[in-house]
């Protein structure tokens, strides 16, 4: 596949195994023309890794990162039209993960940005890999504005731990929120959605990405969601409320748990979800 691609990769302190996902970066098959890190002045050898394979490195103050503004600030510096931006604890899954994203992200005129599948790394707890299983299916889809009467606020779920955007597409709806800091994906999609186009997900297209989230770290999350959505009220009065896919992920879960023999995680479970909610909804 010969069409241009430039890769993003925010950095911190990513550590060693930021070497992995460098060697990755250079096994693909699609045309990568520029690979950009933006690295928050990491103080370990983060920065020495990117510049070891070649890539491009622009380093900001820590203080200055947004996960929006910094997104934006990284693909005004980039020059091709398909744009794939990757996190540091990302890991691409084989040397086509970035040719199968971009597929299909050009399989359709009308498809801004695609994200691809997260599979969980081996060392991920149940409960992490039930959460990338229910969050990324097997099998694909493409989502447009109208499947928000079916869908609700699902409709708009996207990550930019792997994704690939149309710059032009981007840029028509203003590119990324520089006053959001959580959660950019979901905006840009939503925006995207409203706008007319359309968003995919590609679960031929894989990296390794998942987390083991103490409770105190689940409840930081969750209370950054709903801080968002506060903030952003314009999309669960457009797409819905996000109340119906929780119950959906926690009935989901426990039957998981039960089918796999592991009964006795459901406490554990229950413990997660309701920290999940109190955080949501601040408390």
């Amino acid at each position: 596949m010969n069409i241009p691609v430039s890769i993003i990769v925010p950095t911190y302190n990513a550590g060693k195994e930021f070497e992995n996902l460098a060697l990755m970066i250079k096994t693909q098959t699609a045309n990568i023309r520029q690979v950009l890190v933006i690295d928050s002045s990491s103080t370990d050898e983060t920065v020495n890794i990117a510049q070891k394979y070649g890539f491009a490195v622009e380093i900001i103050k820590k203080s200055e990162f947004g996960h929006g503004k910094t997104r934006q600030y990284a693909l005004e510096k980039v020059k091709t039209e398909i744009v794939v931006f990757l996190t540091q604890d990302a890991l691409l899954y084989d040397e086509f993960s970035i040719e199968n994203l971009v597929r299909c992200l050009i399989s359709d005129e009308k498809i801004a940005a695609v994200y691809g599948r997260q599979m969980p790394y081996e060392n991920t707890g149940i409960l992490g890999k039930f959460a990338r299983l229910f969050n990324y299916p097997e099998t694909s889809k493409i989502n447009s504005f109208e499947d928000r009467k079916e869908k609700g606020i699902k409709t708009t779920f996207f990550s930019d731990s792997f994704s690939a955007y149309k710059k032009t597409y981007l840029m028509k709806i203003g590119g990324f929120p520089l006053d959001v800091n959580f959660s950019e994906d979901t905006y840009v999609a939503g925006k995207l959605l409203k706008a007319g186009y359309k968003t995919a997900y590609c679960a031929e297209a894989k990296v390794f990405h998942s987390h083991n989230l103490s409770l105190i770290q689940e409840y930081k999350r969750y209370k950054e969601i709903g801080k968002f959505y506060r903030q952003e009220k314009w999309l669960l009065e457009t797409f819905g409320k996000a109340e119906g896919e929780g119950l959906k992920f926690v009935i989901s879960e426990a039957k998981y748990l039960v089918e796999n023999g592991k009964f006795y995680y459901l406490p554990i479970a229950f413990l997660h979800n309701v920290v999940k909610y109190l955080g949501y909804k601040g408390n």
